[in-house]
């Protein structure tokens, strides 16, 4: 995605004056992709709009990869990122809308004014951390992170161009010689060799964040010379220049810009060690929009597989519960193993393992109990980066629904043969739902969804549904979608380590909130676990045996109401997991709440 700077250029004559319901007012800039418009949509409201060049846009190949990417871009949560709002890809020119960031370029301050206080150089490494977190949880890779690729509005930096460099790899034809679908002063090793495009992994972000914070707090890049080939052989051969940096910062830029992708830190390990370090409590303090980035980051990614990205606990300095991954559409290749960063991490090699249980357990509950109360504040404090006005408030805490409720029974079944779940199967996707061993089972032979045909009552907002689960796969998450009609709904996904709530709208699935277990994972081929959802009030309640799992706003004025569905989910495909998915449901009762 792109956004850009409100210094802009007038449109050329043969720009077009309309995308869609999107009226374009100037030039933003050019890049390798297309143009970058600034535009209005309907309500008024700016927006960046980038248009595909018109020789890309006859590429099946590139339309193809694009579209992918897209969809993956799609998942990604707006901590300190430009959000996604729109997208067109059928159109004759395929365009993308983006929100408008308005606010220089690092490339551009840095020029302007030279290298970062130390202050400001630790604000924009947490925000560039905290965006690379929140675009791996994702499974999608940048590819090009580069100064001017991270604008610095108010409030907190936002990386823009993240995923799409992808689709420009179709076919060698649309990348220079000294580019290379990326920008050699920031591109890792493993980049440069033959198999570049296999070799490419999260970590290859995390070289290009120590060099960007390199450049941030120097001037200059960490392997600068005066040619691109020239600059390509430091990198491969010569330790990174880092005079000018000190202190924890700089050990952690040492150790994101390791020769070998398996020593680099995680972006969530990045962003863990920074949070960490002692300059972090005042520059989160006069930077409340970062602070809230940062540990809405951390709260989306605390307990993914490690193939995926890492678990880690909740740093000191940020407040909350640590949550699953949202579920994005493919893993980011980063197969290192599990590891908890703690602040003196980067004073040796990087960590290989989990600390001892005992080390960290004790830190954890007092970060727990305290630092929850600073989410829950709304933060009004204004930043002090030169750029920086008023942080915007932390979103509000999410009350659950009181428990004294009147309950009206309106469907039972045991789930033990076809009552009012039925047997079906679909050829094309792989899917079947029978009933075996006194349960509705699920299954499906490649990555997707699939839903049971159930009873068509469309119940009432006010519900409760109490029902079985089974995970019977690796990879599989029992479904269940409520306030559904074709094709679009509420998702509750049961997952192994995580809970996920959030809309389900044709192919699009949007997580509202993530909620981990609490170190005990949904066992795969364990026991049922009961699952209780209460939605009252506009808002969804989930528990797991008995106890409360989280709590989110229904906000959607597009759902409404409808029936309750069961089904399955798989997560994003990952070595372990080898079809078929399969998971299964025992004893489902509905119920409806009296008001």
């Amino acid at each position: 995605m792109t956004a850009e700077r409100a210094a802009h250029a007038p449109l050329h004559p043969r720009d077009p004056r309309q995308l869609g319901p999107y009226e374009l007012l100037a030039r933003l800039g050019e890049g390798g992709m297309g143009t970058v418009y600034l535009g209005r949509d309907p309500s008024g409201n700016q927006v960046a709009v980038k248009m595909v060049r018109g020789d890309l846009s006859l590429d099946e190949e590139f339309r193809r990869r694009f579209r992918s990417e897209v969809n993956r871009i799609r998942q990604v949560p707006p901590f300190c990122t430009a959000e996604m709002i729109d997208a067109d890809l059928d159109a004759e020119q395929p365009y993308l809308v983006v929100e408008f960031v308005d606010g220089p370029s690092l490339a551009e301050v840095v020029q302007e004014r030279g290298p970062l206080s130390t202050a400001n150089l630790h604000g924009v490494a947490i925000g560039v951390a905290t965006a690379l977190t929140a675009i791996h949880g994702a499974g999608v890779i940048h590819r090009d992170l580069k100064p001017r690729n991270v604008l610095l509005p108010p409030g907190s930096p936002k990386v823009i161009d993240f995923g799409i460099a992808r689709a420009l790899e179709a076919t060698s034809q649309h990348t220079r010689t000294d580019q290379m679908v990326g920008t050699v002063a920031y591109m890792s090793p493993e980049r440069f060799g033959p198999d570049s495009a296999s070799a490419l992994t999260p970590a290859a972000d995390v070289f290009a964040w120590g060099a960007v914070v390199t450049y941030a707090g120097t001037g200059r890049t960490p392997f600068h010379a005066d040619s691109p080939p020239a600059t390509a052989a430091r990198i491969l051969t010569q330790p990174p220049d880092l005079s000018g940096l000190t202190g924890p910062l700089r050990e952690l830029i040492g150790h994101a810009l390791a020769k070998d992708p398996a020593d680099r830190p995680t972006a969530r390990e990045l962003l863990n060690g920074l949070v960490a370090g002692p300059a972090t409590p005042a520059v989160l303090d006069r930077q409340p929009g970062l602070r809230a980035a940062a540990h809405e980051a951390q709260v989306a990614t605390a307990y993914q597989s490690h193939r995926h990205q890492t678990a880690l606990a909740p740093p000191p300095g940020l407040a909350g519960h640590p949550d699953g991954t949202p579920a994005g559409p493919g893993p980011a290749a980063d197969d290192r193993s599990t590891r908890v960063v703690r602040p003196d991490a980067f004073r040796g090699p990087p960590l290989r393992g989990p600390l001892p249980r005992r080390r960290r357990l004790l830190p954890l509950l007092v970060l727990l109990c305290v630092l929850t109360l600073v989410v829950a504040a709304v933060l009004v404090l204004r930043g002090d980066l030169p750029w920086a006005s008023a942080g915007g408030p932390v979103a509000p805490v999410v009350t659950t629904p009181p428990p004294d409720l009147r309950r009206t029974l309106l469907i039972t079944d045991p789930l033990d043969d076809a009552r009012l779940w039925e047997k079906s199967s679909d050829t094309k996707e792989g899917g079947r739902c029978t009933f075996a061993d006194g349960a509705l089972v699920v299954s499906r032979r490649t990555v997707g969804s699939f839903r049971c045909r159930g009873p068509a009552d469309a119940e009432p907002n006010n519900l409760q549904v109490e029902v079985g689960v089974r995970l019977l796969a690796k990879g599989s998450c029992a479904a269940l979608w409520f306030w559904f009609r074709p094709y679009s709904g509420y998702q509750v996904r049961i997952c192994e380590r995580a809970v996920y709530v959030g809309t389900h709208k044709d192919a699009d699935v949007e997580v509202y909130r993530t909620f981990p277990l609490d170190g005990a994972p949904v066992p795969v081929g364990g026991p049922s676990t009961r699952i209780t959802l209460t939605t009252r009030d506009g808002f969804a309640e989930v528990q797991r045996d008995g106890k409360v799992v989280g709590s989110v706003p229904l906000t959607d004025p597009q759902i409404t109401g409808g029936r309750v569905v069961l089904g399955l989910f798989t997560e994003p495909e990952q070595a372990d997991h080898i079809p078929p998915y399969r998971v299964a449901f025992d004893q489902v009762d509905i119920y409806a709440l009296d008001p």
